[in-house]
């Protein structure tokens, strides 16, 4: 029969009734096959490394787990729907069973997580039991976060070329661009110009040094449709920390709709990124704000030609350029930046070769593959 050890029964046997937490100074260990329930505080303020069998935390007012030491057990589990605070780490190195309740640690100190060590695992992880905070993992290529706020599990799945020696990863319920208790706010205006809005309601926190692969999920709480009206427009972006921008992190596969889905990211380095969340793909009309040109053929390499950017979007344009009388100069068909101040048609009087005068030229541009039209004007000096 397998020993059972529950905390309240340690203390009175220890004549320590009036104790408000357990304090470990290096004389408990779980033995194989054993258990021992906590319904107090753990100050582990020695060496609680050694354990085998199952450490549960339960009761129904919230357990604190504090001391100078990171407690290392086999299994265990929480059933105590106020959770269990971590105010020092806390290592499990088989399995963890998420029965209610969650762990939860201070966002604000990174350096304390919930920590699964190499083959460590879990089972029923739900909104309401899962890691409110950071987790780690060790020597993983592969693993699933159950990660998430106070009220919703928020998993973040990472896949990697190679195994991960440390990673990190941690949810937030806060808008990336001005958080709450991040200790670093992201511009949203730093980014790609083929970029949409960025997401201001959740973002994840990840670390990891090798090429990986996330997915991650979005519920009616994400608010995409504040993002798009395309599910198809989704994307996972990142903050690079190098390039101080938002970058597109590439969707590889999206499944879902606006109110529920998932996506799986392209390779990317965790580490070079401080935070992910979902943006939006710019959308034609978002993009094409198109302006005044001016043109001077000189052969400077400035303004030699009419470069117009916003036409590579389209697979299936054609620009018309007409002088101030209305008439027709210049046509083509899947603009190239090809005027530099010529004329390609025949079919008014002025002689090509020369080109035409100096001054103010209309254009008309029409994607038909975006069903978008435009038009504007260039200044034309030789």
């Amino acid at each position: 029969m397998k020993s059972i050890i529950s905390i309240l029964a340690l203390l009175l046997s220890l004549g320590l009734q009036a104790q408000t937490a357990l304090y470990n100074s290096g004389n408990i260990r779980i033995h194989d096959e054993g258990q021992i329930g906590f319904h107090t505080d753990l100050i582990n303020n020695a060496s609680f490394d050694q354990n085998l069998g199952l450490a549960g935390f339960y009761g129904s007012s919230m357990i604190s787990v504090s001391g100078a030491f990171m407690p290392v057990f086999y299994d265990t589990e929480i059933a105590n729907d106020n959770g269990v605070m971590l105010n020092t780490g806390m290592s499990v190195s088989s399995n963890t069973n998420f029965v209610a309740g969650n762990f939860m640690t201070p966002r604000a100190q990174r350096d304390i997580y919930f920590n699964f060590l190499q083959d460590a695992f879990y089972v029923g992880e739900a909104d309401l039991s899962k890691v409110d905070g950071y987790v780690t993992i060790n020597n993983e290529q592969n693993f699933i976060f159950p990660v998430g706020d106070a009220q919703q599990l928020r998993s973040l799945t990472l896949n990697s070329s190679a195994t991960n020696t440390f990673a990190k990863c941690a949810y937030y319920l806060e808008n990336a661009t001005n958080p709450a208790t991040f200790p670093e706010s992201f511009d949203p205006t730093k980014k790609p110009r083929t970029m949409g809005d960025i997401s201001q309601v959740e973002f994840w926190h990840l670390e990891g040094s090798v090429s990986s692969s996330i997915q991650i999920s979005w519920n009616a709480r994400s608010n995409m449709a504040a993002l798009t009206e395309d599910v198809t427009k989704i994307i996972p972006v990142g903050w690079s920390i190098g390039g101080r921008s938002w970058v597109n992190l590439g969707a590889a596969s999206l499944v879902g709709d606006l109110t529920q889905g998932f996506l799986i990211s392209d390779n990317f380095v965790p580490d070079n990124y401080a935070v992910i969340t979902f943006a939006s793909e710019a959308t034609a009309k978002e993009l094409l704000t198109l302006d005044n040109y001016l043109v001077t053929p000189n052969g400077d390499g400035v303004n030699d030609a009419l470069y117009i950017e916003e036409l590579e979007l389209s697979d299936d344009d054609i620009i018309t350029i007409y002088n101030r009388n209305g008439q027709k100069v210049y046509q083509e068909s899947n603009y190239t930046n090809g005027f530099t101040g010529y004329s390609n048609l025949n079919n008014i009087v002025i002689d090509r070769a020369a080109g035409l005068p100096n001054g103010v030229y209309f254009y008309i541009i029409e994607m038909k593959d975006l069903k978008l039209n435009y038009q504007g004007y260039l200044y034309l000096e030789h």
